[in-house]
């Protein structure tokens, strides 16, 4: 998740050995359990939800979600994290939808999901409303928009700026975001009940991770200041009588 690399066209092809690198790190695990937990957490009770998954990746959030008993839809703009997605749903003997497709054309008719998800998609887009337009679009009135991003204030992001201007093809692209920034999203989108909470309050050592992951949930609950990852869960309007 937000410390995994993303998925540019670029660097696609490393992809799938850079995720197992990460997941088989200390740093990794402990990072990608506290940002699956916020996430699960503002998903709340999965079981008979249709979600769509934007950005899905390898299929790790949308297993665990198809696992809990949602009907899932998995959207990805890379045919490998789709392949890996379907192994790792075969895998977990689960049923996964995997759809090949573009975050800023949806090819899902309106109102069709209760909850759409999307990590760490939107900090690659150079037009952000766009896909994230399309996502409340494909939301059910009523649904709500979670919405994984880099946090803008906290030592990964320095990190990665560092690296960006040391000519990394993947973090030279990233734009990382504040509260402010996806509260704007989701006001501007006509969202309401918005509201953020962040995760992973350490920087990127294993060591500073082992020490301070089990206080990273009590921080989360007061701040977003220093957060790594960043939640945004808003609501979408019911529909009115006409």
């Amino acid at each position: 998740m937000s410390g995994a690399p993303p998925d540019p066209d670029i660097a696609r092809a490393a992809l799938p050995a850079a995720y197992a690198d990460w997941r088989n790190s200390a740093l990794g695990r402990i990072t990608d359990a506290l940002e699956e937990r916020l996430l699960l957490d503002r998903i709340g009770p999965a079981r008979g939800l249709r979600i769509l998954d934007v950005g899905c990746g390898d299929g790790v959030l949308a297993t665990r979600l198809a696992a809990a008993g949602a009907r899932v839809t998995g959207l990805d703009a890379s045919t490998k994290m789709l392949a890996a997605a379907r192994r790792r749903a075969d895998a977990a003997e689960v049923e996964l939808k995997l759809v090949h497709g573009d975050a800023a054309a949806l090819p899902f008719d309106d109102a069709g999901f209760d909850v759409v998800l999307s990590v760490a998609t939107l900090c690659f887009s150079d037009a952000p409303r766009k896909p994230f337009a399309e996502m409340v679009r494909v939301a059910a009135p009523g649904g709500r928009v979670v919405l994984g991003e880099l946090g803008r204030w906290s030592l990964w992001a320095a990190q990665r700026r560092i690296k960006g201007w040391l000519g990394s093809p993947v973090w030279r692209t990233a734009r990382f975001r504040s509260r402010g920034d996806l509260l704007g999203l989701a006001g501007d989108a006509g969202l309401g009940g918005a509201s953020v909470t962040g995760a992973v309050f350490y920087p990127p050592l294993g060591l500073a991770a082992r020490l301070m992951a089990p206080l990273d949930p009590a921080i989360g609950a007061v701040t977003t200041i220093g957060a790594a990852f960043l939640v945004l869960d808003a609501t979408k309007p019911a529909a009115t009588p006409a």
